[in-house]
């Protein structure tokens, strides 16, 4: 395989962009089918598929997020109208948002996490598509990832648990580069 100056490039200056800063224009259908076609493409021992992805775009974004704040309310009935607008809101700005999946299967030789692990993967080349194609993305998990009630809500079914959502837009801000972790102290070589 060659080396590609421009892929090692992006990889080392690769950055998020909040949520707060992605914006209209999203993916066109084909640029989105492109997009699936590249998170998709990960390790998967067993060529098990054990991941799904929930796609939440146009209206249904506003959508999620009233469901998301009558969950919400139905928990805390006191909860400030404020408060709640952050829960209708949270699937907007950005153009369309990714769920990833983990849904693991019963395998004899592929262990559940190396199973959630290729799900994880699956949102980084998510990511990584994105920006391939322009965009910028934002991986995220909040409360309702976690949340049962919620996360059914949103699509996942008995036994599976969402292990990111991927938001993708156009970049509202340049981001500054981030300082790099200090690899001394998080790299080790074992020697026996």
């Amino acid at each position: 395989m060659a080396a590609n100056p421009e892929l090692l490039k992006y990889l080392q200056t690769r950055r998020s962009v909040p949520l707060a800063f992605l914006e209209e224009p999203g993916p066109t259908k084909e640029e989105l089918n492109t997009l699936l076609e590249i998170g998709l493409r990960v390790p998967d021992h067993a060529k098990l598929n054990p991941w799904r992805l929930v796609i939440i775009e146009g209206e249904a974004r506003r959508a999620a997020g009233e469901r998301l704040a009558e969950i919400v309310r139905g928990r805390n009935p006191e909860l400030s109208e404020e408060k709640l607008e952050v829960e209708r809101n949270w699937f907007l700005p950005a153009p369309l948002t990714i769920g990833v999946i983990s849904s693991p299967v019963s395998h004899p030789k592929v262990v559940e996490i190396e199973q959630i692990l290729s799900a994880g993967a699956v949102a980084l080349n998510l990511v990584h598509g994105a920006n391939a194609l322009g965009y910028a993305a934002h991986w995220v998990t909040r409360w309702f990832a976690y949340d049962a009630e919620a996360a059914a809500m949103l699509g996942a079914r008995e036994g599976e648990q969402f292990v990111a959502f991927v938001h993708v837009g156009t970049p509202q801000t340049r981001l500054e580069d981030k300082p790099k972790p200090d690899m001394d102290k998080l790299v080790s070589y074992w020697n026996g």
